[in-house]
């Protein structure tokens, strides 16, 4: 598979992630949708890597490479699905939106990638403010009096930053690994960590769920657990880490308007200036050099 093919597949799964993740939770509570989820997810794979022979290195540079996968798998995850109890869809991907800055940021400090230059700052820049004018208190765009909301876009930003990090320290450590390895690797590492959490948390097996909620889970255990981690591992390898992270700046654009569609979410005038400002940072990330180059 091309790598441009894989970076938007991603794209399309993580436009979806959000929304379904909300629908996911609708009865059964979030503990038991994510760790449903992982479950399934963690079977494909079992089942995969079966069938086709693929080789499952144990060695500790893979270990490393799997623990780096599954502080996203669990830590990101369960952060983002408690959050997303208290605040929309659209509001869970403009958070992850800032993952281009934490990542950069990141990846500079442990000598993972160079200092970027001067227009790829500027470009996260407007992108980043495109989401503090939505996101900032005061906007039209959430309700920021109620504390829960609060509480939920603190564990999103959480899971955020936790992506951030698995992201440098996966592309470090995977180098040769394959994507399908590391995606099982990954959600057999963080299997065991979501049962646990199910059983102090919930411990109730739940008797009857919304088709919505069972589609939606099942969903997020094929695409969003197996398909989604794999590609995006597999173009992990090919591309820098702070280029990953600018999935996230397309990704609420997109899940933005899902919401509004499928899940009736409020979208103000606010939410679509941040909006547009966020795919300029985009456009100039992407094409700034070229513009530097023909003005020289």
């Amino acid at each position: 598979m091309s790598v441009p093919a894989a970076y938007l597949a991603v794209i399309a799964i993580w436009s979806t992630t959000p929304l379904t993740i909300k629908w996911s939770s609708e009865g059964p509570g979030y503990v038991a949708g994510v760790t449903g989820r992982m479950l399934i997810g963690t079977v494909i794979c079992l089942i995969i890597v079966k069938l086709f022979r693929i080789e499952m290195p144990w060695h500790r540079r893979a270990v490393e490479a799997y623990a780096a996968g599954s502080l996203a798998v669990f830590g990101g995850m369960m952060s983002v699905y408690w959050g997303a109890q208290f605040i929309d869809s659209g509001m869970v991907a403009l958070l992850f939106g800032l993952t281009p800055l934490a990542t950069t940021v990141i990846a500079v400090m442990t000598g993972a990638e160079s200092r970027p230059g001067a227009i790829k700052i500027i470009a996260i820049f407007i992108a980043l403010s495109g989401l503090a004018c939505i996101l900032l208190p005061g906007s039209d765009s959430t309700g920021y009096e109620n504390s829960d909301t609060v509480y939920g876009m603190a564990a999103v930003f959480a899971g955020m930053l936790m992506h951030s990090v698995s992201t440098v320290w996966a592309k470090k450590a995977a180098q040769g690994l394959p994507a399908m390895a590391m995606t099982t690797g990954s959600l057999l590492m963080s299997m065991p960590l979501y049962l646990l959490s199910w059983y102090v948390i919930d411990g109730t097996i739940p008797t009857s769920i919304d088709t919505r909620a069972v589609s939606s889970i099942i969903y997020l255990g094929v695409f969003g657990s197996v398909l989604g981690y794999m590609l995006y591992f597999y173009a992990l390898r090919h591309v820098t880490a702070s280029k990953m992270a600018l999935l996230t700046l397309v990704t609420p654009v997109t899940a933005l308007l899902l919401g509004q569609a499928l899940n009736q979410e409020q979208v103000t005038a606010t939410v679509w200036t941040g909006t547009g400002m966020i795919m300029l940072g985009l456009v100039m990330h992407q094409w700034g050099h070229r513009l530097r180059f023909r003005t020289a």
